[in-house]
């Protein structure tokens, strides 16, 4: 019988396998060391950080290339140089927001242990911050040649939605098309003529339009001057004036200036106590061309006028009368008040006081449309609505003491005047009810002076 050969000879699995293991292992580790801790290189790599972040009121900065060897004045001065800062030395960077604790000067970053990514804090003052706005606006070349920073109206007509308006983007982030229109539409006045005023008419006092025109003849009609009708509003929509109150001013041919009235608030409680308020206001002029009736701050007080007395854009029977005379020298009166479309007008800020009295310029972010077109001015008169005036006596007014504020006419107030004024009175008397209402220009009543 022979014997079964011998089997193959083989190296163990067991033994092989572990020293595969072994090398495996052996090779990820040295990969591991070498590339966590790699070896310092020539040259000084090791010093190098990185990116170091700077925080400001402006925002936060991020400085690149930073090496280790640096110093904090060299960083600061680079910081200076690549944001157009002009640092003083009360400007330092500091290592927290608190700013009590500059960092030294000469000091090496890598010495203060500053790392990659670390935040570091400087307190700008108010004239570097406008300089780092103005080094990020964009340039624009101006009239003489100059290279200057761009001004923000200078790029919004290009890019708001319309002058001096933001971007679209800038409102919200998506729009329909229905949202667009809607918005535009809110900036497009179609101008319209309004037929019909609020105010039915006026009853204006004889004796108190009489004295206003003789308040101008004094000055040939050569001086524009203002005064402040009271009265009452009637059921049916009419403004019946029993009194003006002329407030200090300083009038021109032009125009006129209305001081500061120290006793404007009395003024008004005075006119309360009577039951009476504020229904207008009374304005003369020198003679103008035909056709010229209103100037654009006429305009603009009268808008302004009927909005504080209708608490907005409403109906208001709030009146304004103009003086003026006619070339033969004849005082004419006349009542008007302005369209509601111009109260919105004035409000919205949609009209501004142009080069030419005579028109109101469109402010540009608005677009006016006169007759299908486009207009940059609308003449004043398209505003105007006339309103009828009659004229009635009071028979529980007297009309004989000087009126307040006209001392650059020659008037004046004093003690003769008030004496006059109480004997007027005869034995009967006054009331004192009577004696606050049979005044002119609420005059009488408002401390004369002596």
């Amino acid at each position: 019988v022979t014997a079964p050969p011998p089997p193959p000879s083989r190296t163990p699995p067991l033994r092989l396998g572990l020293g595969l293991r072994l090398r495996v292992r052996l090779s990820v580790g040295v990969w591991n060391s070498v590339v966590r801790n790699p070896p310092p290189a020539r040259g000084g790599t090791m010093s190098r950080i990185g990116v170091l972040r700077i925080r400001s009121q402006m925002g936060t900065w991020r400085v690149k290339d930073i090496d280790g060897a640096m110093t904090v004045r060299e960083l600061m001065d680079r910081v200076a140089t690549e944001k157009s800062l002009s640092l003083s030395e009360n400007e330092r960077l500091c290592a927290s927001p608190s700013g009590s604790d500059p960092l030294p000067l000469d000091a090496g970053l890598a010495s203060l242990n500053v790392k990659h990514g670390d935040m570091l804090y400087i307190m700008l003052t108010e004239e570097n911050q406008v300089a780092h706005e103005e080094a990020k606006a964009p340039r624009k070349v101006d009239a003489d040649g100059n290279v200057r920073a761009q001004e923000y109206a200078d790029g919004a007509g290009r890019r708001g939605f319309r002058p001096g308006m933001l971007p679209l983007r800038a409102m919200k982030m998506q729009w329909t098309l229905t949202d667009f229109l809607d918005m535009d539409a809110r900036f497009v006045f179609k101008m319209k003529r309004q037929e019909d005023a609020a105010c039915a008419g006026v009853d204006m006092e004889t004796n108190v339009a009489r004295d206003f025109q003789q308040a101008l003849r004094q000055t040939a009609f050569q001086q524009c001057r203002v005064g402040y009708l009271y009265g009452t509003f009637t059921d049916d929509n009419k403004v019946k004036v029993k009194c003006l109150y002329e407030p200090p001013q300083r009038g021109t041919a032009v125009d006129v200036e209305l001081l500061e009235d120290p006793r404007e608030d009395t003024v008004e409680k005075l006119a309360a106590l009577l039951g009476l308020r504020r229904v207008g206001w009374i304005f003369g002029h020198p003679p103008r061309e035909e056709g010229f009736h209103f100037a654009s701050p006429e305009v603009f007080m009268a808008a302004e006028q009927q909005l504080e007395a209708a608490g907005g854009i409403g109906d208001t029977p709030f009146v304004t009368i103009k003086v003026t005379c006619n070339a033969e020298g004849l005082a004419s009166v006349e009542g008007f008040q302005v369209s509601k479309q111009c109260m919105e007008m004035v409000a919205e800020g949609a009209l501004e006081i142009g080069e030419n009295p005579g028109d109101c310029a469109v402010n540009e972010t608005f677009t006016a449309i006169v007759e299908g077109k486009e207009a940059k001015e609308v003449n004043n008169n398209f505003f105007l609505i006339n309103v009828a005036i009659s004229q009635y006596e009071a028979d529980d007014m007297v009309y004989s003491f000087p009126v307040a504020n006209r001392e650059e006419l020659g008037t004046t107030q004093g003690q003769p005047d008030l004496r006059a004024q109480i004997e007027s009175a005869g034995k009967q008397g006054w009331c004192v009810a009577q004696n606050l209402t049979l005044t002119r220009s609420l005059s009488l009543t408002l401390n004369p002076k002596p």
